[in-house]
């Protein structure tokens, strides 16, 4: 197999460093065989939230040129914009990523759409976070309050706190599974889960109205990117 790889590293601080860069880097060297060629690396320095990056395009039609398949280390990289993921897959060009592959579209639109509502709650706690500090009193204002760094601390901590927890990421792929493939009932489905080990955030039992709420959240973001 012929592959191009693309990393992205989101400051020009961690592209200088290499931190971040390197991980990218060994999950590729990991994920490759022996007879495998990478036949060059693209990276780029830039936000997740812009879906304008042209390493990423001129990777695309380098594949395109070549006939590879374009290796990502890992989904997020991607973005965090389901309708970015959308568009690669539009552009008939075959993609991987090393973390997940053997990800079918179903699996990859469904993380998709997990991904960005983690960044829509990212935004809403961090607008709570703010309106709760004015009714204390807190001046927003003061260089103190609204530093570069504690607001990228503060935001790191926000955006942790939604990543470190897979168990409803991890559900809400088995729940798709089953719900449209399988046409199983919301009971029969929170069943299913718990013989198989699966917990919620909170390690508990799934129960049938967890999971509505879990499909009808990815439902209801699929339905949006859509319309």
């Amino acid at each position: 197999m012929k592959y191009i790889s693309y990393y992205r590293v989101s400051s020009i601080k961690q592209g200088n460093s290499g931190l971040g860069l390197e991980a990218q880097k060994s999950a590729v060297s990991h994920f490759l065989n022996s007879s495998d060629k990478l036949l060059f690396e693209y990276q780029e320095v830039e936000s997740a939230k812009l879906d304008k990056r042209p390493e990423l395009l001129r990777a695309i039609q380098h594949c395109k040129n070549e006939n590879a398949t374009l290796l990502i280390a890992k989904l997020d990289r991607l973005s965090r914009n389901v309708q970015f993921i959308y568009m690669l897959k539009e552009s008939n060009v075959n993609f991987v990523c090393a973390d997940m592959p053997d990800a079918n579209s179903l699996t990859i639109g469904i993380l998709a759409v997990l991904a960005q509502e983690e960044r829509e709650l990212i935004s809403k706690r961090t607008k709570l976070a703010l309106t709760e500090l004015r009714k204390k009193g807190v001046k927003l204002g003061s260089p103190q309050n609204l530093t570069i760094q504690a607001r990228q601390k503060g935001t790191e901590a926000i955006k942790q706190n939604a990543l470190n927890n897979p168990q409803n990421k991890m559900a809400t792929l088995a729940i798709v599974g089953m719900r449209e493939n399988q046409k199983f009932s919301y009971r029969k489905i929170a069943k299913q889960l718990n013989e198989n080990g699966y917990k919620t955030r909170r390690g508990k039992e799934f129960t049938a109205s967890q999971v509505l709420i879990l499909y009808d959240r990815y439902k209801t973001h699929s339905l949006a990117i859509n319309l």
